[in-house]
């Protein structure tokens, strides 16, 4: 959980101070939002090696790991002085978010029965959302009262403590043989489906959720510590959401679950990103889409240990490389949509995307799948 936490509070910290970044390095939101692409391009290529690696050799080394190299990710950021380093900089923090967040998944294999496996991953998606509830709203205030660089302090000290958790942690590998790492999941036609699923749907969300700040400061005129508080309470929904979903998936059939789930998303986009009364509405269908978010992340992460059960380093290394290359397409797709028009246009391009998503997850085959009788 705390692996999870310090991969999200990497990722989200950009959301609010996109806008002071550009101002600080005289350059665009679409070209500061940029460097989230970088992180996600380099955590994909890590994660290739990753999910192999923890399915050799355990959970526990990969975790320490990507602690030290996202806590080395965030101070490079925060002392960059130019665009180019600040670029370089996300480099190091992705190849410590692929460490952090396939272990972290993995984890659940690793230290669970198969039968707690969907409860257990409710806490370990739900845990990510800290970063928005906890962490975002400190970065906010430490923006507008020092500056962005002393922001990056937050996801430092996250990494710390991921580094603390994993020297605690007992050093239990996952039970799988050494297999065929990726190849597996990629010959495996239901698992293939699966990761491609992964991608299309974290392509589209993240895209939202990059530019969320700079839609509350553009649409609203709102500060940096103001959208770090709206961030919040839509995780606290997520959260709140994550770790119930277990009884939902035990009682409904999982893939239509999240099928559903992932076009509700897809149609609450529109509005949300059209429509400006006022805040407290923008909110509202936040809340709603983050509600509908922890249900399809968190029973899709469940049908993904499901795919290939003996292998689930590899399985979750697929999700990282998944998850992280749909970080780099939204963020970088999502800057060229505002570049060339605008929210509105954003909100039915996500949309489309989140229709895909639910049609390639209805293809996948669920092996604990309950009958809704």
């Amino acid at each position: 959980m705390v692996a999870t936490v310090a991969t999200q509070s990497a990722i989200v910290v950009l959301a609010p101070l996109v806008v002071e970044i550009g101002r600080s390095f005289d350059a665009s939101v679409s070209a500061v939002g940029l460097a989230r692409s970088v992180l996600a391009g380099v955590a994909v290529a890590v994660s290739l090696a990753i999910g192999p690696l923890i399915d050799r050799s355990g959970v526990r080394p990969v975790l320490l790991w990507g602690a030290v190299l996202a806590m080395a990710g965030a101070a490079l950021t925060a002392a960059a002085p130019t665009l180019a380093l600040f670029y370089a900089a996300h480099a190091v923090s992705g190849a410590g978010v692929a460490c952090l967040l396939s272990a972290g998944f993995a984890g659940v294999a690793a230290y669970f029965r198969s039968e707690d496996a969907a409860w257990a991953m409710g806490y370990v998606v739900g845990a990510q959302s800290i970063a928005w509830i906890a962490g975002n709203p400190v970065v906010g205030l430490l923006a507008e009262a020092g500056s962005w660089r002393l922001a990056y302090l937050v996801p430092g000290t996250i990494a710390a403590l991921a580094l603390v958790a994993g020297l605690a942690a007992p050093a239990r590998a996952a039970p799988a043989s050494l297999g065929g790492g990726f190849a597996d999941v990629f010959r495996d036609r239901s698992a293939r489906r699966w990761t491609i699923a992964e991608l299309v749907a974290y392509s589209a969300w993240t895209a939202e959720l990059t530019y969320a700040g700079v839609f509350y400061i553009e649409s609203y005129d709102v500060g940096e510590s103001t959208v770090g508080i709206l961030l919040a309470v839509g995780s606290v929904v997520f959260l709140a959401a994550s770790l119930n979903t277990e009884r939902l998936t035990t009682r409904f059939p999982r893939r239509r679950l999240i099928a559903l789930a992932a076009v509700g998303m897809g149609l609450l986009l529109v509005p949300l990103l059209t429509l400006t009364p006022a805040v407290a509405f923008t909110l509202g269908l936040f809340c709603i889409t983050a509600l509908l978010a922890s249900i399809r992340s968190t029973g899709s992460s469940a049908l993904g240990l499901a795919q290939l059960p003996d292998r689930p380093g590899a399985m979750m290394g697929a999700r990282t490389a998944g998850a992280q290359l749909g970080y780099m397409i939204g963020a970088a797709s999502g800057g060229i949509v505002l570049a060339l028009a605008d929210f509105s246009a954003l909100g039915v391009v996500l949309c489309a995307g989140m229709a895909i998503s639910a049609l390639l997850v209805l293809r996948v085959s669920d092996p604990g799948e309950v009958s809704p009788w």
